[in-house]
């Protein structure tokens, strides 16, 4: 029996090999390499894409966020309120610019809690991160409320979240600025490291073009402390191919959480949406009582599955700082505690998710 991968890249690469090798030769022949004309012409779809005016791409979804705090004014000593519930990716760069984070808990959806959060302003409170987690839209409104109730920025971590919609609106075009990962396993995925930063607002944009290349307002002229966190011309390149496709492979991914949530009902706790959000299925994240067993029973029939994320951040090692510990924050850790990812791309095939349903009904025991 064939193996069930987490995530198939290479079947994605197949259905499309001609159109990604054409477009990657040319780069190459073009001999444009730093911000060519595909990085111009990949800001400006994705940014018509996220409806939007601006976009700038950068080296990582990472990147991406580490400007984004930076353009809209994090400083050391400053807070920025993020949900425990997240990768630490979402935080790490406000940790390492000396800003201080304050995490709250996720609500019914996984999402930031933002009554939560709307207890955690202090003085010192620059911005706060809305993460649309696992493909699913947070509560933007909420947060922008919030935001602007008290004069803060609102920053979205839309990693996992391309083209999904909250209230018809795309993710990436609800906080004041936004930030998205094309890491090769996203929906919309490069095939190397690779990010954007996406906003309304031409200051910002100006600003974050600036800092993503060294400092420059002209060559040779450093008018900031910048960065190097370009976008590549050859992944630009691949993302215009991926990204005539992402609204196929979005509706594909649609259809199998579908598929999913009809065979597994009543067998795990089924991912939860919002009715004011249509996500994009970025993961498809059930929960079981008996989570470890579950997964060993999948990779016993030769079937990958993940765990996003089995550590919270307020129990990470390299977190200890924050000063959390067990029990702080009880709706991520029970989330963390029975959370299991199930096989999620466009190119899964119906036989397969029957299979992986089998093993699923078998096995796991619901929470209570």
């Amino acid at each position: 029996m064939q193996p069930i991968n987490f995530v198939d890249l290479k079947r994605q690469y197949a259905s499309i090999k001609d159109e990604v090798d054409a477009a990657v030769l040319g780069a190459i022949a073009s001999a444009q390499y730093i911000l060519g004309e595909e990085v111009t012409s990949f800001e400006h779809e994705w940014a018509r894409a996220c409806g939007v005016e601006h976009c700038v791409g950068v080296s990582s979804g990472t990147a991406a966020l580490a400007l984004a705090y930076e353009a809209v004014g994090v400083r050391p000593g400053d807070e920025v309120i993020a949900p425990a519930n997240t990768f630490i990716a979402t935080i790490l760069p406000v940790v390492r610019m000396g800003a201080r984070v304050r995490l709250v808990d996720c609500d019914e959806y996984g999402q930031l809690d933002v009554e939560l959060a709307r207890k955690a302003v202090t003085e010192r409170t620059k911005a706060v991160v809305g993460v649309h987690l696992f493909g699913h839209p947070c509560d933007a409104d909420g947060i922008r409320e919030l935001c602007e109730q008290h004069g803060l920025a609102f920053v979205e971590d839309a990693a996992q979240a391309h083209c999904a919609t909250y209230r018809n609106r795309m993710c990436g075009s609800l906080g004041d600025i936004a930030a998205f990962s094309f890491y090769p396993g996203k929906n919309l995925g490069a095939y190397g490291d690779a990010g954007a930063i996406t906003t309304g607002d031409a200051d910002l944009c100006s600003r974050i073009r600036v800092l993503r290349d060294l400092g420059q307002r002209a060559k040779y002229e450093h008018v900031v402390i910048g960065g190097n966190e370009r976008l590549d011309t050859l992944q630009a390149a691949v993302l215009r191919v991926k990204l005539r496709h992402l609204a196929d492979w979005n509706e594909r991914r649609r259809a199998h959480a579908e598929a999913y949530d009809r065979l597994l009902e009543g067998a795990v706790t089924l991912p939860p949406v919002a009715a004011y959000g249509q996500p994009v299925w970025h993961l498809y994240v059930v929960r079981a009582e008996n989570r470890d067993e579950l997964r060993q029973a999948l990779t016993d029939e030769g079937i990958a599955s993940g765990m996003h994320y089995p550590l919270p951040l307020h129990l990470q090692p390299a977190l200890s700082q924050l000063g959390h510990a067990a029990g702080d924050f009880p709706v991520t850790e029970e989330w963390a505690r029975t959370l299991v990812s199930l096989p999620m791309f466009p190119e899964l095939e119906t036989e397969e998710i029957e299979r992986v349903a089998r093993v699923v009904t078998r096995v796991a025991v619901r929470p209570s």
